[in-house]
């Protein structure tokens, strides 16, 4: 077992370092508590690289932030800098997913707010065979074209964007055909009257829907176990209240049925990756940077995957420029 160490102080670890053993480790201290780290100050990288002589970024889920100990420092080790083994399959299943994929390919977005994955509708949608969305951004989808939604929160001011998808990739875009709807919702007790199933456009406007029926998970199902690679990422619903979670747990079984039949399948950060542990259920891969990965799906190159030297790694960046919106 390798003995670690802790530094107090990221900026004056030099004797800590060369104090060193055979197979000790020197842990520093939380980086984000120097304002130099976020600001990605040149001499606060070129402090942190003088304690190494190679450099192993294995943190996916910061790899989108260009700040001093992802970006900056790997000026500092010219053709020493590349991935760890967690970071390269990350890449490795993304990459497949975005840039090769196996086809049919279907793609699933959920989350609250369609203005949170703009870039990731409009890159994604390109590329996929069908893309499947529900959670709360499928009320303004539905909303746009004329369907009811009772008094599902609906972003008027994202219309336009939802016509121009609509009109263009109409036959990719998969939404709810049914929903569960509640007529009291507390999200901060975390609690909710007893859902009731309305089909589409029957949702009274006292009504909340707030998490897909059993048409839709059926519907939802036959699409995703077709597949031959899955990439999902948001809840199906409202996820945080235990008795409106199956919408997403369905797609978690989907997904896992879908794997079993030789797709692969990979699920990005946040509530969807909460969903499939709680599930207990298989799928080829579960990303560990939310955010990161989300970007990777919006086409944006990430930088502290840009800066590596590792070669492996800069034919994957490369090619994910063409997967750019």
């Amino acid at each position: 077992k390798a003995k670690v160490k802790f530094a107090l102080d990221c900026k004056k670890a030099d004797d800590d370092v060369k104090a060193l053993g055979v197979h000790e480790v020197l842990l520093l201290e939380n980086l984000r508590f120097y304002p130099d780290e976020e600001r990605n100050a040149p001499e606060f990288a070129a402090k942190l690289a003088s304690y190494g002589t190679y450099y192993i970024n294995d943190a996916f889920g910061t790899a989108h932030r260009a700040h001093a100990s992802t970006e900056g420092i790997t000026k500092f080790f010219p053709g020493k800098s590349a991935c760890g083994d967690l970071m390269g399959l990350e890449v490795q299943y993304l990459d497949g997913a975005c840039t090769n994929p196996k086809r049919p390919f279907v793609g699933i977005l959920g989350g609250a707010k369609l203005s949170d994955k703009l870039n990731v509708v409009t890159n994604l949608v390109k590329n996929v065979d069908k893309l499947i969305i529900g959670g709360g951004m499928s009320y303004t989808f539905l909303w746009s074209k004329g369907i009811g939604v009772g008094e599902a929160m609906v972003q008027v001011n994202q219309q336009k964007f939802c016509d121009a998808v609509l009109k263009e990739f109409g036959d990719k875009i998969v939404l709810p055909i049914d929903f569960f709807a509640v007529e009291k919702l507390d999200q901060k007790a975390q609690t909710s009257s007893q859902p009731q199933i309305f089909d589409l456009s029957r949702i009274p406007d006292n009504f909340e829907p707030c998490v897909m029926g059993p048409k839709t998970r059926e519907l939802f199902a036959g699409i995703i176990k077709s597949a031959k690679t899955v990439v999902w990422n948001g809840q199906m619903g409202a996820f945080e209240i235990e008795n409106l979670q199956g919408g997403t747990f369905a797609i978690a079984a989907a997904v896992a049925e879908a794997t079993k039949l030789g797709a692969i399948t990979v699920v990005g950060g946040g509530d969807s990756a909460s969903a499939v542990e709680k599930s207990g259920v298989t799928v080829s891969h579960v990303s560990t940077g939310g955010g990161a990965s989300l970007e990777y799906l919006e086409g944006k190159l990430l930088h502290g995957l840009e800066a590596l030297t590792d070669t492996n790694i800069k034919q994957i960046t490369s090619k994910q420029k063409h997967f750019n919106v």
